[in-house]
């Protein structure tokens, strides 16, 4: 894992960033990392997560609801709402 801290957070996909994440994530639940080691990847944790939450939110953006009629025939598109 130490190769990826040099990677800039902001070029990875969504697909790369959780990867790491969960890699981060599994190395601090085995604690077998040293406290230093630890906070810093810790930290690299926070920035993949904002990092993997803005990606998330641009696709949401992007995605639209088919809308349908009674008969169930596609009458257009409006935005989704995720909440």
């Amino acid at each position: 894992m130490a190769e990826d801290t040099h990677v800039d957070i902001r070029t990875l996909s969504f697909e790369r960033a959780i990867e790491e994440l969960e890699s981060i994530v599994k190395r601090l639940e085995e604690g077998k990392v040293p406290l230093e080691e630890s906070v810093a990847i810790y930290e690299r944790g926070e920035a993949l997560k904002r990092r993997c939450e803005e990606l998330l939110r641009q696709a949401e953006a992007r995605v639209d609801k088919i809308t349908t009629d009674a008969d169930g025939r596609v009458t257009g598109t409006e935005p989704l709402d995720v909440q």
